[in-house]
């Protein structure tokens, strides 16, 4: 049973269809639990996917409610802010690898796109992180002005962009590099430098600057 095996060997053992099983702890008429695990995982493509869903999404399953779907927010809540409690108010931004971490702990992974900043102080540590804009993200969407006015009201010395792509694909379109470009230049009228942009995919980035196109 998944219970005893994470007792017996330690949690980091268990399949993601075992610790679904542990977290459902029942399953429906002629399904065991660990079924209904699996069957969730295949449904929804991914553990990621699962706790991400909306609740339309995750009750339209079978012996799927109201009161797990509570639960599995919850708990994704709580690892979200273990996670965050790591990242030290002093932690410096201006490290790819700890700004990815960052957005993989945070950024929401929805159907639709979303476009959230980074503010930055003048020693490139987090002031705040923000969801700016969400829906089809290009240059007719995202108003500089907007985001120029953020960073005013925050004091913003520096700031780092990202975005997620929905099919997964960490690729910039040209679409993305043109908003940047356009981003910097209004910024820059502030003196706010903009950093970096990243793309948000699954469990993956792609950051700008470190592929020289910022």
């Amino acid at each position: 049973m998944p219970r005893e095996k994470l007792v017996s060997q330690g949690a980091e053992y268990l399949t993601d269809a075992e610790l679904l099983a542990i977290f459902l702890r029942t399953g429906v008429a002629g399904k065991p639990v660990i079924e209904l695990a699996r069957d969730l995982l295949v449904h929804f493509g991914s553990v990621k996917s699962i706790i991400e869903s909306s609740l339309v999404e995750f009750t339209d399953m079978h012996g799927l409610g109201l009161a797990k779907y509570a639960q599995l927010k919850a708990a994704s809540e709580l690892v979200k802010r273990a996670i965050n409690e790591g990242f030290d108010p002093k932690t410096v931004f201006s490290d790819p690898e700890v700004v990815e971490a960052f957005l993989l702990a945070n950024f929401t992974n929805t159907q639709h796109e979303q476009f959230g900043a980074l503010f930055l102080n003048s020693k490139n540590q987090l002031i705040k992180f923000e969801y700016l804009f969400s829906g089809s993200i290009n240059s007719a969407q995202v108003y500089p002005r907007t985001v120029a006015q953020y960073c005013l009201k925050l004091n913003a010395a520096a700031v780092i962009f990202a975005h997620n792509h929905p099919s997964g694909d960490v690729t910039p379109s040209q679409s993305d590099v043109t908003l940047t470009v356009q981003l910097k230049k209004t910024l820059l009228l502030i003196d706010v430098k903009v950093l970096d942009h990243f793309i948000v995919g699954i469990n993956q980035t792609f950051s700008m600057a470190a592929n020289q196109m910022i």
